[in-house]
């Protein structure tokens, strides 16, 4: 379900906007920028998901210890 949202933004934002996503197009645009910083659980559980994902994680796993040996323990 959609609610309708009135907000004001600066008219050279809003030109930019509509010059650069198109009408129409405005308020999914916002809602995806919007969405992951107001809905944390989805976040979540795209974490969750990634995790079970064991291609990705080996994958992750070798390029982290790949890149130990790039810290300089040298006293500064």
């Amino acid at each position: 379900m959609h609610k309708k949202l009135t907000i004001s933004i600066d008219e050279k934002v809003y030109t930019g906007l509509y010059a650069s996503i198109g009408e129409g197009k405005i308020s999914q645009f916002i809602e995806n920028l919007v969405r992951p910083h107001v809905l944390h659980q989805n976040l979540i559980l795209a974490y969750q998901e990634m995790a079970l994902d064991e291609e990705r994680e080996y994958e992750a796993a070798d390029w982290i210890e790949g890149v130990v040996g790039d810290v300089n323990d040298e006293k500064r």
